[in-house]
């Protein structure tokens, strides 16, 4: 596995800025807990296949020599935000610099596969009262879903292209299969594979929805356009919906010099405020987004948007439904500084709320593989490119959090985790 190498790794921790970063900048919590948090993290380190290394040299873990390392560079901090506050003290002790790893994505994926035994059972059963729960201006009613597509997709559209392909594309990929069986996904020298295997899954996704001459398609989440666009030079009419207004113009600016202007509308609007029916309909990595409380307006309103006759293609990021249920109520370290107010669904929850529409999935893929491997490109040219990063005014602490959030994310696909799935939804 390629390492993750993380600028100023020998040096000493940076001063966060207070204002842009408060829960970075200062180490809070209290000595109790973080010796609860010691005590802990020592017992779940030492039957895993990790090394913890700590200031004065001893070692910790139970992992061999090749296992992938965590260096401990301020362990008073590290175990008073651990305490206090969970995974969410665990990331931003990393990005305050505390800690550090060598291959960050390694060590990330061996806490994932242990995610469901790391704590102690007795412990576990005290998690709603010791978690926090998601700040209710998360939720992502109308007012709130603008405020939260906000912080994400609006950062700067130059900052996702320093990592993304040509395509723009912000979802899985889906590679070809190697002599292996692994997704054939390259590496930095190959830059056109991943391209190719972004516009190989919009284009299994478009078969689903049977999209073709003359098809009105409805895109929920529009991304930056690619899929609007290959779906028009298939004959559609496109309405592409999306509340980024990055995205927005963007989008549209592609579509304009593809010379598909006359065949996709690119709107700023939330997938409850469109009219009309569509022949089909289409949403990428969108359902994530869309917060647990309102999964089941969200396919209630796709139910009603689809034509008699029509299919929707869904991709979607999943997990399994007993972790879903496990986490569902605890606010998360992804939550608080990468997608505010989400939720992975399970497969399993994404049937109950059809169960109360006229939908049904009628054709499902996993394809979890391929997105580990395009999380891999992605924080390969995250990392490569961390000065122009910089040059776009975001500082190291984002550029820790930003490493950290492509590495977790990767993690969690290759431990299986998390997956993501393309499914077929159709009329019973």
């Amino acid at each position: 596995m390629t390492s993750t190498r993380t600028r100023n790794q020998s040096t000493a921790p940076w001063t966060a800025d207070p204002e842009r970063w408060p829960d970075v900048a200062v180490a809070a919590g209290s000595p109790a807990r973080a010796a609860v948090a010691q005590a802990v993290f020592g017992t779940a380190v030492a039957r895993l296949p990790v090394r913890v290394r700590l200031p004065d040299g001893s070692p910790h873990g139970g992992g061999d020599a090749d296992a992938p390392v965590m260096h401990i560079r301020q362990p008073r901090e590290f175990f008073r935000r651990f305490g206090a506050s969970g995974l969410i003290g665990f990331g931003e002790s990393y990005m305050a610099g505390e800690w550090d790893s060598p291959d960050l994505t390694g060590l990330l994926t061996v806490f994932a596969a242990h995610a469901a035994d790391l704590v102690p059972p007795w412990l576990q059963r005290l998690r709603r009262l010791a978690v926090r729960r998601q700040p209710l201006d998360d939720l992502q009613t109308v007012a709130g879903a603008r405020r939260n597509i906000g912080r994400h997709y609006d950062l700067s559209n130059d900052l996702f292209a320093l990592f993304l392909d040509e395509t723009m594309t912000y979802s899985s990929a889906l590679f070809a299969i190697g002599p292996d069986g692994a997704p054939a996904a390259g590496d930095l020298a190959e830059a056109p594979l991943l391209a190719e295997a972004q516009r190989r899954k919009i284009d299994r996704l478009l078969d689903r929805a049977g999209v073709g001459p003359g098809c009105r398609l409805l895109e929920v989440g529009t991304g930056w356009g690619e899929l609007a666009i290959r779906a028009a030079r298939r004959g559609a009419t496109v309405r592409t919906i999306t509340i980024s207004r990055e995205q927005q113009a963007l989008a549209a600016r592609r579509v304009a010099e593809a010379g598909l202007a006359g065949q996709v509308s690119v709107e700023l609007r939330d997938y409850r405020d469109v009219n009309g029916r569509f022949d089909a309909i289409c949403s990428v990595e969108m359902l994530e987004a869309v917060g647990e409380r309102y999964w089941d307006a969200y396919f209630a309103t796709l139910d009603r948007y689809l034509a008699p006759g029509g299919r929707i293609g869904l991709q979607t990021i999943t997990m399994a439904h007993d972790r879903m249920l496990a986490t569902r109520h605890t606010y998360t370290w992804i939550q608080k500084y990468i997608f505010p107010g989400g939720l992975l669904p399970s497969v399993t929850a994404i049937g109950d709320s059809l169960a109360r529409t006229t939908l049904r999935i009628t054709g499902r893929e996993d394809v979890g593989a391929h997105y580990a491997e395009t999380l891999r490109i992605w924080r390969e040219r995250f990392g490569a490119r961390a000065d122009e990063v910089a040059r776009l005014g975001f500082d190291e602490v984002f550029n820790r959090m930003w490493t950290f959030y492509l590495c977790y994310s990767e993690a969690g696909f290759r431990a299986g985790y998390i997956d993501v799935s393309q499914l077929t939804l159709a009329r019973a």
